[in-house]
């Protein structure tokens, strides 16, 4: 039965938020901590119970988001200040050849994006896409859908980048099936929302690249020394290898006479996240960094720089896990919780669903993960869900938060810009391929809960 107290103290929240994010432009930190606030009073919980819940909420998602969103954020700026993106989307592109260059760029974006954040490789691989299109003199969009589909479905659905870290800390789901299963929806989402629409869109919006004097940020094979491909694989490989054995070998799938329990034990410290980044960072540094003449003063700055977005990120995560600290503490979780099961509504749709609304109307993909994270989570807590179900709604929530992109998404304009494209033609290609991103993943995802 629904406590009516409790349902408008968590709708006032909700709608709270958005109205600051929205209508007077405060930044999503201090929106998510007064929305907390918010649902606290309106639900009758005591002020020094407001502020202990903020701290207990704050501390307890920090632990693990901070560490992993700040080496995950490291790793990628050395191997984007070492030229490796591009390496790998010069290396697919010479593989696939120019009729098939569509499948080398959705390849490249979803491989690049696991280190890098989304705008900074979209801004790094668009003189590639430029470059193609003035060779074959086919639409722009041909191209540079796929690297966008590719960039946008690891960015969202696969750590270590910071969203779904976020909404796996939250929601207390196994990184590892995380990974896993971000895979195993992200490449067909990929296909269906990158060469297959491409190639729909291509054939009705003609764009071209931009005359080679204004190109933005291009520089040419020749001027820059590129390092090796199969290097650059290996290490975006090494954490996430790590993560994903260590995850199989602690999982029902191996019985406990296979490996013995130490074995399991340090396997289990070389696969946690803190560990398995620390090392693809060690490495990074020194093969891509030092060993390729960067020197130590350079590598710092590399490393000091990369914390800015990441320090958001983590003040962000950790904001989302006061509203979820809220809405445990003050009980609102668990009445929803019961209330969506005696109705039918599973946990998957819910995730799906409150994370799509928020990203439709305030726009931010992260802030929509970790909105839904933090309503979400308290209905999984009285609950028996595997780790595998956990996984699947982090996999659900990345999905909703996908959708839609428009005019209130800074992605939007992003796009718009570096392609050359209006408004309109924005809406007809960007927003409907995260639409159709968010819509195939979701059935994909909606499968899988039935066969596991």
């Amino acid at each position: 039965m629904l406590d009516y107290n409790l349902l408008l103290a968590v709708l006032s929240g909700i709608a709270i938020l958005l109205v600051l994010i929205l209508r007077f432009k405060i930044q999503a930190f201090i929106s998510l901590l007064i929305a907390s606030i918010t649902v606290g009073i309106i639900a009758g919980m005591p002020p020094k119970e407001i502020i202990t819940t903020m701290q207990q909420g704050m501390g307890s998602t920090l632990g693990f988001v901070a560490l992993v969103v700040g080496l995950g954020s490291i790793f990628g700026s050395i191997l984007e200040q070492s030229g490796g993106a591009e390496a790998l989307a010069n290396y697919l592109l010479s593989k696939f050849g120019d009729k098939r260059a569509s499948w080398a760029l959705m390849l490249t974006g979803f491989l690049v994006a696991i280190p890098v954040f989304f705008d900074v490789a979209f801004i790094i691989l668009i003189p590639l896409v430029y470059s193609l299109q003035r060779r074959t003199k086919k639409s722009l969009l041909l191209y540079a859908i796929p690297l966008l589909a590719g960039l946008a479905i690891t960015h969202s659905f696969i750590p270590p980048t910071p969203g779904p870290v976020a909404v796996a800390d939250i929601l207390k789901a196994d990184l590892g099936w995380v990974i896993l299963f971000g895979f195993i929806v992200g490449v067909p989402t990929a296909v269906v929302s990158g060469p297959l629409f491409a190639n729909y869109i291509a054939k009705r919006i003609q764009i071209e690249a931009p005359k080679l004097n204004i190109e933005l940020g291009a520089t040419t094979d020749e001027a820059k020394s590129y390092p090796a491909v199969k290097l650059i694989l290996l290490i975006i490989g090494i954490p996430i290898v790590l993560i994903v054995c260590n995850t199989f070998v602690n999982s029902p799938l191996v019985a406990e006479s296979v490996i013995s329990k130490e074995a399991k034990e340090w396997i289990g410290m070389i696969g946690n996240p803190f560990v398995a980044l620390i090392i693809a960072n060690v490495i990074a540094w020194y093969v891509l960094g030092i060993r390729r003449g960067l020197s130590k003063d350079k590598l710092l700055k590399i490393a000091t720089n990369s914390m800015g977005p990441a320090g958001l990120i983590i003040l962000l995560t950790g904001a989302g896990g006061v509203f979820k600290q809220m809405l445990i503490n003050t009980g609102t979780g668990e009445m929803l919780a019961n209330y969506f099961s005696s109705i039918g509504i599973g946990v998957l749709f819910f995730g799906f669903f409150i994370a799509a609304i928020v990203r439709i109307l305030q726009g931010s993909a992260t802030v929509a993960m970790i909105t839904a994270a933090g309503v979400t989570a308290p209905l999984l807590l009285n609950t028996t869900i595997s780790q595998i179900d956990t996984a699947l709604v982090v996999i659900a929530i990345a999905s909703g938060a996908s959708i839609m992109s428009h005019v209130n998404d800074s992605g939007f304009w992003l796009v718009g810009k570096y392609l050359g494209l209006t408004e309109k033609q924005t809406f007809k290609s960007w927003t409907v391929m995260t639409t159709i991103l968010s819509v195939t993943s979701f059935v994909l995802i909606c499968i899988l809960s039935i066969l596991l």
